[in-house]
């Protein structure tokens, strides 16, 4: 586990919370997996995927439901943030408020953290 003691890895808001367990029950998964992977034009991308099994080496976040899974490479950039879920006019989807993340693509879909 990576982080801080009794201290969730990510939060999820009500709203994110209602749509994750939404779907969970729609396609009879375990929960959605986050992670991150080299791409896009800052350098990183966001990964999610709905699963069917925890993974033991997974962080796993519980709230209202939902069942949020953090791959184990992705844990130390995810760590304090926020996943929302938001509806507009134009689109619908997760939002992630992530503290970690120095960078964004003029898209939205790739991020870059610091050199470490």
């Amino acid at each position: 586990m990576f982080g801080i003691p009794g201290k969730q890895a990510v939060t999820i808001t009500p709203a994110a919370a209602k749509q994750i367990a939404r779907l969970m029950a729609r396609d009879e998964t375990q929960g959605l997996r986050i992670g991150v992977k080299k791409g896009g034009c800052a350098g990183m991308e966001y990964t999610m995927d709905y699963v069917s099994e925890v993974d033991p080496l997974d962080e796993v976040v519980e709230q209202d439901g939902a069942r949020v899974m953090i791959a184990p490479m992705a844990q130390m950039f995810l760590f304090g943030t926020e996943i929302d879920y938001e509806t507009s006019l134009l689109e619908s989807g997760f939002k992630f408020r992530n503290p970690n993340v120095v960078d964004a693509c003029g898209c939205g879909e790739s991020i870059k953290f610091a050199e470490t």
